[in-house]
């Protein structure tokens, strides 16, 4: 037979069950280890998926940096279907300054900058000791794209400059070219030149690439 004592005790645990109370400290500690559960599942992709935000925004970069404020001259090539591919003439006021010649060494070294801080994201990835396998391989795989499109545009302007051209930039982007060189004008003879040049170092077709001369 139960006492007073052992009946006010059990009465007291029957009503902390039931109380609201109760239900709602126990609520929390569900949602809580969901919460973390999520975030565990994050934490592998959020290191790859802001190195790739980077990289894309590398390549917004360099092509604001380039080529904003472009106009098409009046005997610029628009047809890509041809082989001379697409032709297009800064000028004017749109048109970044190249009064003492820095124009091109400054696009160089804007792009380098660039560079440099999307390997430096990626190679912080390789080196993360929670990075997983798949994340790792993922981030090296990016160097690698890096520093063969370093090469392939390091190519592409000493062939073209080798052709007679006193400056030149070439910026690659997926299956995108852009280059720019220093001109008056550009001849349909010279424009093929610089396409093969691009073809042979890329595998990308005239109608991938987009010539500007700079005046």
């Amino acid at each position: 037979m139960k006492n007073i004592f052992e009946e006010e005790i059990e009465m007291k645990n029957k009503n902390y069950a039931l109380s609201p109370t109760a239900e709602s400290s126990a609520a929390p500690r569900k949602k809580e280890g969901k919460f973390h559960l999520f975030i565990m599942k994050i934490g592998k992709r959020n290191i790859i998926i802001t190195a790739s935000v980077l990289l894309i925004g590398v390549a917004v970069l360099l092509n604001w940096v380039l080529f904003s404020g472009t106009k098409t001259g009046k005997d610029g090539y628009k047809d890509y279907d041809k082989p001379n591919g697409s032709q297009e003439e800064q000028k004017g006021d749109d048109a970044p300054t190249d009064q003492s010649g820095t124009y091109f060494s400054a696009t160089q070294v804007s792009r380098q900058r660039a560079r440099d801080e999307a390997l430096e994201v990626l190679q912080s990835v390789v080196d993360n000791k929670e990075s997983s396998e798949t994340v790792k391989a993922e981030a090296l795989a990016g160097i690698a794209a890096i520093a063969d499109e370093i090469q392939k545009e390091a190519n592409i302007e000493s062939l073209i400059t080798a052709k007679g051209f006193e400056q030149c930039v070439a910026v690659l982007s997926g299956e995108k070219v852009q280059i720019v060189v220093k001109a008056e004008e550009l001849q349909p003879a010279q424009i093929a030149q610089i396409n093969e040049i691009v073809y042979a170092q890329t595998g990308i077709a005239p109608t991938g690439v987009t010539i500007i001369n700079k005046k």
